[in-house]
């Protein structure tokens, strides 16, 4: 016969909306008397795995809607690859300071060095809501808004995650319309919101990749404001694991 007592409490619960609590209640039951916790504890034991169980799934949901293509984390970024890296900026950034300020942040450097996973795992360290989408899908899908007459919706739904990673600006060149486009966007953002961007193109190069030197520098200007910039300048992850392999000789590299 269950204890009326049990039934009860999960019945409460469910109210409560204490999930990880309910589905663990027999082990976290087990757990204390086995123990022998004082009821301080045991409290302590459950609302403590409670949050902790919210907390990882919330960072799970932040992390689907924000639709990073990979899961990539601080720790398993290679340092001793990349020595021109500043790692105090880095460590800067671990803070989460430059998202409470809505400061952005510039990942500029080759490609394969990185600059994407820096970008995806410091959005995904701070806790707080992100967007992660590749410089060609944004101006595209900015395109077809102000086709449809709908690009102040647009910029709403880009404005509104606290980071919002910009990924690959510059690899591909961008029509005078997609700079003037990308504008919108930055100014909507402008000191409201972080843009985290990844470029394989100095500053110095972008008005001719936007297309319109008076935009870009109407850009720079808003971006370079409240900003940090991350210089990268090295070898390709990429290419020195196929050198490692040997599937790239080394020459072929080394040009």
């Amino acid at each position: 016969m269950v204890d009326p007592r049990l039934e009860r409490l999960e019945r409460h619960l469910i109210r409560l909306k204490l999930v990880s609590t309910r589905e663990r209640l027999d082990t976290l039951l087990d757990r204390g008397a086995q123990n022998e916790m004082s009821f301080l504890d045991f409290l302590d034991l459950v609302i403590r795995e409670e949050i902790e169980s919210k907390d990882q799934k919330r960072a799970r949901m932040r992390i689907q809607m924000a639709k990073f293509p990979l899961d990539r984390r601080m720790e398993d970024y290679d340092f001793s690859l990349q020595p021109s890296l500043d790692r105090r900026l880095v460590t800067e950034l671990e803070t989460g300071r430059y998202v409470a300020n809505a400061t952005n942040v510039l990942l500029l450097g080759p490609p394969g060095v990185g600059k994407t996973h820096l970008a995806i795992a410091k959005a995904i360290e701070q806790g707080y809501s992100a967007r992660f989408i590749h410089a060609a899908d944004l101006v595209h899908q900015l395109a077809a808004a102000s086709d449809h007459g709908a690009l102040d919706e647009a910029l709403r739904v880009f404005a509104r995650p606290h980071v919002l990673v910009v990924d690959e600006l510059g690899y591909l060149p961008m029509e005078r319309r997609s700079g003037h486009l990308f504008f919108h966007l930055v100014r909507k953002r402008y000191e409201k919101g972080s843009l985290m961007i990844t470029s394989n193109q100095p500053v110095g190069s972008w008005g001719e990749m936007l297309g319109d030197e008076v935009v870009a520098t109407a850009i720079l200007d808003r971006l370079l404001h409240h900003s940090h910039i991350v210089t990268i300048k090295g070898e390709s992850y990429r290419l020195k694991e196929k050198r490692r392999a040997g599937v790239v000789p080394a020459k072929e590299v080394a040009g």
